[in-house]
């Protein structure tokens, strides 16, 4: 009830803006049948199993895999850090909302709405470490995966299917792709709640501006077209 009387309308609205572009493109992207830098890879990684079904042994994949987790691995471990220097802010909230009134063009609020902005970032980076350690999880699971396969000899006598390998171990790495693309999508959005301390219209441009940037990148891309050819 504080919240709703001490935050201004416009905030509020900034903040409807900010969500519903954020869900909304994200159920976008992954609903959409145009071609994604996601799904575009996922054919990769779905070629790249079907060519380690033929191969014995898998020590190149199984390193593969390695490198692909160790990028989860960095951003949950950044993470950390990020979201514990946002709670020690919220323990000089004071201090810290003198300051931002000291800079340009920032509009001056109350001690409050500070702490609520603080605590959308800090919301938002928490939900980026869920992200990040289920896609490292996932790397371990599709690791088992491919390292469960039977010996290519077995595949060629016909006692095992390789596209069902194939396909079950590419998907189970499109997974945690998904998944930490979900995390460093949430990396790019707090670019956009961090305008929040200067007003509200450059939090709901900045978000708007962060989507479009979203979409050229992924739907857009010089690396999408690369990856299609």
């Amino acid at each position: 009830m504080a919240a709703l009387k001490f935050l201004p309308w416009y905030d509020w609205l900034a903040l409807l803006w900010f969500f519903g572009l954020w869900l909304g493109y994200a159920r976008f992207s992954g609903s959409t049948q145009q071609a994604t830098l996601l799904q575009t890879t996922n054919r990769y990684r779905r070629y790249w199993m079907e060519q380690a079904t033929a191969r014995d042994p898998r020590v190149l994949d199984g390193i593969i895999v390695q490198g692909l987790s160790s990028s989860p691995s960095f951003f949950a471990s950044t993470t950390i850090i990020i979201i514990g220097g946002l709670l020690a802010l919220l323990g000089a909230t004071d201090k810290a909302s003198e300051f931002v009134r000291e800079i340009p063009f920032a509009v001056r609020t109350s001690v409050l709405v500070f702490d609520l902005k603080v605590m959308l970032l800090t919301g938002i980076f928490v939900y980026a470490f869920f992200r990040f350690t289920w896609s490292m999880r996932q790397y371990t699971f599709a690791a088992l995966v491919i390292g469960s396969m039977p010996d290519p000899a077995d595949f060629s006598a016909g006692k095992f299917d390789r596209k069902h390998f194939a396909d079950r171990a590419g998907k189970m790495l499109g997974m945690a792709a998904e998944t930490f693309n979900g995390g460093v999508r949430a990396y790019y959005m707090s670019f956009a709640a961090t305008a929040w301390f200067f007003s509200s219209l450059a939090f709901a441009v900045a978000t708007a501006a962060v989507v479009l940037v979203l979409y050229a990148r992924e739907f857009r891309s010089e690396v999408l077209h690369v990856l299609r050819d």
